[in-house]
């Protein structure tokens, strides 16, 4: 073998050898971010959302901020489960879907959880005419605040300005779900 074909071997050899590395780092990385931002609980979330009309990568990155799946969790506000509800919310949303009786156990049962919070949220953004924004912010800090912040010009109707919300938790909150959304299309929705 010349010395020119020995050369042009090893420049082959670390080529692909680079290429493999490359490869393995890629799914590493895919790795990390299924592993940072999972579809735990997909079968429910999928059904629900779709029943509800909402973006089931939009109900994972709530569930994420609210409970990072966990279902057994109870805020300090005594919200429970998946989907941090608060229990006469999810009295409410039971009566007007099935008129079925919830307790407070009920709220800690993942499918549960997630067929009331779907059809909360899906409530807030019928209020709102499909304007994530003012939905989520409604989610974390109430309906009534949104409307009254809204009416006092605090923040505006479109919900272009969340930067304006007066509750820095809130404000914080509307952010990461945002952001957490973008995470899960980009990861997930081919």
């Amino acid at each position: 073998m010349t010395k020119k074909t020995i050369i042009f071997l090893l420049i082959i050899i670390l080529l692909l050898v680079a290429g493999l590395v490359l490869f393995k780092i890629i799914r590493v990385q895919d790795v990390i971010l299924k592993y940072i931002y999972p579809t735990k609980y997909s079968e429910y979330v999928e059904k629900y959302s779709e029943e509800n009309g909402l973006d089931k990568y939009l109900v994972y990155a709530i569930i994420k901020a609210e409970s990072n799946f966990n279902p057994d969790v109870t805020s300090s506000s005594d919200a429970k489960g998946l989907m941090q509800l608060m229990e006469e919310t999810a009295i409410e949303r039971s009566n007007i879907i099935d008129d079925e009786t919830v307790e407070t156990h009920d709220l800690y049962d993942p499918e549960t959880n997630i067929r009331l919070g779907t059809s909360y949220f899906s409530y807030l953004l019928g209020i709102y005419n499909g304007n994530t924004v003012l939905a989520i912010t409604a989610y974390n800090a109430g309906l009534g605040n949104v409307e009254q912040w809204i009416k006092d010009g605090i923040i505006r109707s479109d919900g272009s300005d969340i930067e304006n919300i007066p509750y820095t938790e809130t404000s914080n909150y509307v952010r990461k779900i945002l952001r957490d959304y973008q995470m899960y299309l980009k990861i997930y929705d081919s």
